[in-house]
């Protein structure tokens, strides 16, 4: 916290912010010239897909389909920076650990395997084979397989997932927690007893089609950038979009698109929010059951849809209609004017999307709450028709198709029947351990070994003291990775790390280079194709690590695993066999795009028990009265986790949280200005954070008071500093998420220096966001316009800039492959003078800005 800054951020999502940010990524990470060639390579028919997020691609696609957060993904796999074995000879655990998560980060790429030597206190290179061989041996002496703990990031591969599955099973265990049961395990288990799936029944392409969107608890600015295209798209055609969020984000408000030139340059930002809602932590059950009853006191419901299609509607109406206006305002925190407001503008609509995130599955009653999203829906028909339907917003780039390929402590004995049919062994059929039961059975011996097939187990989990404790009573933890982490420090008896290729790396096999395989929020699935040169050469892919490691484990098991990573193509013809949806997975998967997933609900087919679609409420009541109430007479807050901007997950890539004006620090509490008033303190305080439960208290220390738009009685901080405060024993009714997003908590000054210090004071009130450069653009192109090519050196003086800013702003542009209008060269026959030119398609962009403008 030496240089840090907090302001008021008044630009929009995107624009010249996101140009910079992305920029800056590149240079840091010692990538500016091949993570910029890669970046056109990205969630292209030819090309990878993004090791970030979930969301779809276009079927009518630009050169240019990433956002922000997709440039931070690339430039961090594919940046300069090694960390080899002398790094590790240098530096010791013990030191290692002292160290921020961002510095484990920014390190670099691993590359070779490495294991821990206790005596050193320090890891050491290991070959391939001798690594595995200690793996099989350790597993192989446990009393009982289900004494290992196999975890599984959502960045994984299906090819992969399909792999690692199997040798689990096959080792004699359905141990298999994943980062699903952290986020949207309640959406997995609410929708398929709802309407017989647990996916998104739209595609991208009906949000080109609906005319009603409601969005809860997520922030696309910051988790899911490239969703804010396609809203802003949905904006300007008239489509009512209703925000359901208790913090007022900056990417929900207005976008700025930065692959739009006319947009940048007459700084002409789109609406997103058409109505914007800030509810009570919780509030989204009573909201939902809100808009119900408006819709039910108008009489509208699509009858013959009810009829037709579901069952369970006349006891959801009486339940509904008996519950009192004033419990729903209380419960919602929203007035029943709001409600009613919602209700007609849902009511009105001709087709509605509901989208939601982890604001809605951290909570205690997540299952229960979208169900009742599902019953709104239901009740209006706006299920499997087009521009309608239920649309979660999953995270990790593939952490559906790891559900899908059977990454699942939960498998059903249909798909255990069909996967012990082709590979010729009898799988487990009891159910293993999620990840709140992996961190109790580890903490209490019942399991002893953990296996991260990638993730940051020791940094994404709850109750992060119990967590680590846990992870360091285990004889061995093993982490398969791209680069150093928290859960690397956090190590059992025995400690290995393998490292892997990333995402935008060419996978050579023996049959040549291999594509692998990732399904989207929307169920499509496509190929991806790695493109640069591999961190090492000592690098295996994921695919080869657990083939290898599946065979010396299990030298007498039936399955070719070998023979099987030869060619991708024979680990997806094994999935089309087992794997429902997936037949003929290689013919389909090698055209361009690739596929979707059918489901049955897009076609009004209700794969449920009684092949209807369910309406399943419970009473207000039991949702109000069933939390816990600490015994305390200090006040209590609620207290949510949410990312910064400069994260994904459990990676840290910088200090600048854009959008909430935070800089240099993340530490931060944000707080309600009327709720630092009336509890006697200021912003800029430091403050304890102490969270209450059944088993005891929990301290997070010395966080910075910071004022923002939040309801009072609420409070935000970033995950994961703040998941030492979430007791691993409070989640989801039977989701068993943890409840991040409604920590009860209290607040006391921090002891020591309880507020910033007035040179910080100072320094904070001396900074101010860096200039945004439209202007300058703009100068530049007139200039260009009126006087033909300028030399730097002119264009400089004209525009009262150095040379070296110049050369930032001509380089922010990217020397236009993007943007088609400045190109930046050194003609011949000048003696190497540098020289502007405008291009033809740079003259019709200063037209149109001229038209944008009048």
């Amino acid at each position: 916290m030496s240089s840090f800054k907090i302001t008021h951020y008044q630009q929009p999502a995107g624009g010249w912010g996101s140009l910079r940010a992305s920029l800056r990524s590149l240079r840091q990470e010692h990538a500016l010239t091949d993570g910029a060639a890669l970046l056109l390579k990205m969630n292209q028919a030819e090309g990878f897909d993004c090791p970030g997020c979930a969301w779809g691609d276009p079927e009518a696609h630009s050169s240019f389909e990433f956002c922000e957060n997709g440039v931070k993904a690339v430039a961090a796999e594919a940046t300069g920076k090694r960390v080899t074995a002398d790094f590790f000879a240098a530096h010791t655990l013990s030191w290692l650990g002292e160290q921020t998560d961002y510095f484990l980060e920014e390190q670099g790429r691993l590359t070779e395997p490495m294991a821990y030597d206790p005596q050193s206190d320090r890891y050491v290179p290991v070959s391939w084979d001798t690594a595995f061989a200690r793996i099989a041996a350790r597993l192989n002496a446990l009393a009982s397989p289900d004494e290992a703990i196999f975890y599984t990031s959502g960045r994984t591969s299906n090819e992969a997932a399909f792999l690692y599955q199997l040798f689990v099973r096959e080792f004699g265990t359905n141990n298999l927690p994943d980062c699903s049961n952290m986020c949207h395990e309640a959406t997995s288990l609410a929708m398929p007893e709802s309407i017989g799936v647990g996916k998104a029944t739209v595609t991208l392409d009906d949000f080109d089609l609906t005319d009603t969107i409601l969005m809860f608890g997520h922030n696309p600015g910051t988790n899911h950038p490239r969703m804010l295209a396609t809203l802003s798209d949905a904006s300007k055609r008239g489509a009512r979009i209703l925000v359901f969020n208790p913090l007022h984000e900056r990417g929900l408000e207005r976008f700025l698109h930065p692959q739009h030139p006319v947009e940048m340059l007459t700084n002409h930002a789109t609406p997103i929010a058409s109505h914007y809602y800030q509810p009570r932590s919780g509030g989204d059950y009573a909201i939902a059951m809100g808009i119900a009853r408006t819709v039910l006191e108008s009489g509208n419901p699509d009858q013959a849809f009810i009829e037709e299609h579901t069952q369970g509607f006349d006891g959801f109406r009486d339940l509904v209609m008996n519950t009192p206006w004033t419990q729903i305002e209380e419960q919602s925190g929203l007035s029943r004017q709001d409600l009613e407001e919602i209700g007609r503008i849902y009511d009105q609509g001709q087709a509605a999307i509901f989208t939601w995130g982890m604001g809605i599955t951290q909570q205690k009653h997540a299952v229960a709450t979208i169900q009742m999203f599902l019953n709104v829906l239901l009740l209006k028909g706006n299920i499997g028709k087009p521009g309608a339907g239920p649309s979660p917003i999953r995270g990790h780039s593939n952490v559906q198709g790891d559900r899908t390929m059977g990454i699942y402590e939960k498998p059903s004995p249909e798909f255990l029947q069909r996967l012990g049919a082709e590979f010729h062994f009898a799988p487990p059929q009891e159910h293993g351990y999620d990840t709140v039961a992996s961190i109790e059975a580890m903490e209490n011996g019942r399991a002893r070994f953990f296996f991260g097939l990638g993730g940051n187990f020791a940094n994404a989990t709850p109750d992060t003291a119990r967590a680590h404790a846990a992870l360091r009573r285990c004889v061995m933890t093993v982490h398969v990775t791209t680069k150093l982490n928290r859960s690397h420090i956090v190590h059992g008896e025995q400690a290995l790390i393998l490292p892997c290729l990333g995402r935008t790396e060419v996978d050579i096999q023996k049959a040549g280079p291999q594509g692998v395989t990732v399904e989207d929020t929307f169920s499509m699935v496509h190929i991806s194709q790695g493109m640069s040169e591999p961190a090492s050469p000592s690098l295996l892919s994921e695919c080869a690590i657990v083939a290898r490691l599946a065979q010396a484990t299990l030298p007498l098991s039936p399955t070719p695993w070998l023979q099987l990573i030869e060619d991708y193509d024979h680990i997806r013809d094994c999935i089309a066999r087992v794997v429902p949806g997936f037949e003929h997975f290689n013919a389909r998967v090698h055209k361009p795009r690739g596929f979707h997933l059918d489901l049955p609900p897009r076609s009004r087919v209700w794969p449920t028990a009684s092949g209807k679609a369910n309406f399943l409420a419970q009473a207000l009541s039991t949702i109000a009265d069933d939390h816990f109430v600490p015994q305390t007479s200090e006040k209590l807050f609620t207290l949510m986790t949410i990312r910064s901007h400069d994260q994904y997950n459990t990676t840290i890539y910088g200090y600048e949280d854009r959008y909430r004006g935070v800089s240099g620090l993340r530490n931060v509490c944000f707080m309600h200005p009327e709720d630092i008033r009336d509890g006697g303190f200021q912003a800029d305080d430091l403050v304890d954070i102490t969270s209450h439960w059944t088993d005891g208290e929990r301290v997070a220390r010395d966080f910075l008071l910071v004022a923002f738009d939040i309801p009072k009685g609420m409070l935000a901080g970033y995950y994961p500093e703040l998941n030492i405060l979430v007791p691993l024993s409070s989640y989801a009714d039977r989701a068993r998420t943890p409840t991040s997003k409604s920590i009860p908590v209290t607040l006391a000054r921090a002891k020591g220096n309880n507020t910033m210090s007035p040179d910080r004071k100072a320094e904070n009130d001396r900074n101010t966001p860096d200039a945004a450069p439209e202007d300058l653009i703009i100068a530049l192109l007139r200039m260009l316009c009126t006087e033909g090519p300028v030399s730097v050196a002119r264009a400089c003086k004209a525009l009262g800039l150095p040379r070296s800013q110049m050369e930032r702003l001509l380089l922010l542009l990217g020397c236009s492959e993007q943007w088609g209008g400045l190109h930046y060269v050194r003609p011949e026959g000048q003696r190497g003078r540098t020289v502007i030119t405008l291009t033809s398609e740079g003259r019709a962009l200063c037209a149109q800005m001229q038209a944008a403008t009048e």
